[in-house]
């Protein structure tokens, strides 16, 4: 089979782990993906079979949309809500100050990957090394934030709020 499937990817799978089950599937050695979503991440996964494949570059270097809720106030050892919570602070804000705050993530900037992230460094996840406990040298990425709208608060009693970035 030589094509692009559009695969809705599931928590708790890694892109790799579709792209092992996929393989199996189609019976085909040249599958490949267009960009890693990390294991907690839902939504789409956009894989390429056989000789489609070659157009995976192209696809990578496309825009992306994203949809994240925040827990405003708590930290975690990973960055992340499966992570062990560090601190709990109370976070009382309101929609002003929120959307002040999101201003300096919009446009061209630089990002460096979290450790607990499925990005690659010499071949490996940030995220297996670190629950090793390691860390390596990581550089910045540029990225291009072109639109970042805060949605509202997704619950009222938490205080955990909604935001769309493209």
């Amino acid at each position: 089979m030589n094509g692009v499937l559009l695969v809705d990817k599931e928590p708790n799978w890694t892109s790799s782990d579709v792209v092992v089950k996929l393989k199996g599937i189609l019976r085909q050695r040249r599958v490949g993906h267009a960009g890693t979503l990390d294991p907690m991440a839902t939504g789409l996964l956009v894989v390429f079979a056989g000789r489609a494949t070659r157009a995976v570059e192209f696809a990578e270097r496309d825009s992306k949309r994203y949809l994240a809720s925040l827990r405003l106030g708590t930290v975690t050892d990973t960055q992340d809500v499966w992570g062990t919570v560090l601190e709990k602070n109370r976070a009382d804000v309101g929609r002003d100050e929120l959307e002040a705050a999101l201003e300096r993530f919009r446009g061209a900037q630089e990002q460096l990957p979290p450790m607990y992230s499925a990005v690659k460094v010499n071949g490996k996840k940030l995220c297996d090394v670190a629950r090793r406990g390691g860390e390596v040298e990581r550089r910045p990425r540029g990225v291009v934030i072109h639109e970042l709208t805060l949605l509202g608060p997704a619950t009222i009693s938490d205080r955990r709020w909604a935001a769309a970035a493209a």
